[in-house]
């Protein structure tokens, strides 16, 4: 399983910027979708989560202002994130938890990173 992420970038506080992330390769199935991000000298945090049948959780720093969806018929996660903040710049990686085969267990892959980048 592989997870192409896209759309980072470098924008203006208060600005808008939507991420991508196609999960491609052997798929039997997908259960929770992820974004997750990491600042320079901080832990990785989870940003936002969906499940399989769109329940969603935010971390408290971002909810009202990014909205997580994703099209399962296209094995894809977005991240629409508005009024961002300089404190949101990091590198955001996708993930998601699921199967390869029928026969397989389920496991958690990670997307390579996309840097986003908020100028004050």
């Amino acid at each position: 399983v592989q997870l192409q992420a896209s759309g980072g970038g470098l924008v203006q506080a208060g600005g808008s910027l939507r991420l991508s992330c196609a999960a491609s390769g052997s798929i039997y199935s997908i259960n929770d979708m992820g974004w997750y991000r990491q600042a320079p000298g901080k832990q990785r945090e989870l940003v936002a989560a969906i499940t399989s049948v769109g329940s969603t959780n935010y971390a408290d720093s971002v909810k009202g202002r990014f909205t997580i969806s994703r099209d399962n018929a296209k094995n894809t996660v977005y991240l629409q994130m508005n009024s961002l903040k300089p404190e949101d710049t990091a590198v955001y990686y996708c993930a998601l938890r699921g199967k390869r085969a029928s026969y397989s267990l389920t496991s958690d892959y990670w997307g390579q990173g996309t840097l986003v980048t908020v100028s004050s």
